[in-house]
């Protein structure tokens, strides 16, 4: 069976994406620890993906992670936010493309969208600020990863048709600071955006060290659950450990009956479309 979209959960933030025979790899961070955070399961391998861009979020360390950038490659395709040129191309990566909120790139027949993102814009201690996005890939579905931020009133401008959204619940530590979505927000964020479906992501997967034990580590994404089982009875949770993969199967969408349409960004779509239900398969 063929499968139009197949997402992959590798931990914290990065998600690999399948849809219409292109691979995206978002936010990678691909090694056992980012500076004092371990790493509480294997690390995934890249040598397994072949990766058509990969789309970096924000400039903080733990999303553009140099380091498992490089195992990727200097010709790896980047999309990144306006600014972050310029350090990607110091560390050697040749094929880097900047976004700004709204501006759109193409990769094979997926188009990415640059949205916003309400979240601290500068990589410590000497790294450039730059603009904060999440993105939107179209297709013949529709995935929004929004990168970390936290809850923002123009998530409504952004649920426009989204098949999935791939939302962070949490961090990295026992308290989550400023510009991030705990489980209840990130659940109150469902009224704004609408997806059939959502993954949380940016939960269970670092943690400093002598604190794997705590219960923030597992918990988050089944409090999200429970936050949007009484918020937004009407989207699919879909949970994935740190590593899982899952397939969504939608129908092909048409404005009207007998008339199919051609798929736009969700960020420049403004036509309403009739979709049959949503069923999922998990593997892994």
């Amino acid at each position: 069976m063929t499968f139009p979209l197949h997402l992959t959960y590798a931990g914290h933030a990065t998600v690999l994406i399948g849809m219409d025979g292109v691979r995206l790899l978002a936010d990678p961070v691909l090694l056992d620890s980012i500076g004092p955070l371990r790493r509480q399961m294997s690390a995934p391998n890249p040598a397994e993906w072949a990766l058509d861009a990969v789309l970096i979020s924000h400039a903080h360390q733990d999303h553009l992670h140099l380091p498992s950038l490089r195992l990727l490659g200097p010709e790896v395709h980047l999309i990144a936010p306006r600014g972050a040129g310029g350090l990607l191309q110091r560390q050697g990566f040749h094929h880097v493309e900047e976004l700004r909120v709204g501006e759109t790139a193409a990769v094979g027949d997926l188009w990415i969208t640059a949205t916003p993102a309400a979240h601290s814009n500068s990589r410590l201690p000497f790294g450039p600020t730059v603009e904060c996005l999440g993105y939107v890939i179209g297709g013949s579905r529709q995935v929004y990863f929004a990168g970390d931020t936290d809850l923002f009133p123009e998530m409504i401008a952004i649920g426009r048709d989204l098949d999935v959204a791939l939302l962070p619940v949490w961090g990295w530590g026992p308290r989550l600071g400023s510009g991030h979505m705990d489980p209840l927000r990130a659940a109150q964020s469902l009224t704004l955006l609408r997806p059939r479906v959502t993954i949380p992501i940016h939960w269970g997967t670092f943690c400093p060290v002598g604190t794997g034990w705590m219960e923030f580590l597992c918990r988050p994404p089944h409090a999200f659950a429970e936050y949007a089982a009484e918020l937004a009875p009407q989207v699919e949770i879909c949970i994935l450990e740190p590593g899982q993969s899952c397939y969504p199967i939608t129908a092909h969408p048409f404005s009207r009956p007998g008339e199919r349409e051609p798929r736009r960004p969700a960020w420049m779509h403004l036509g309403r479309r009739a979709w049959q239900a949503l069923k999922f398969y998990t593997a892994g």
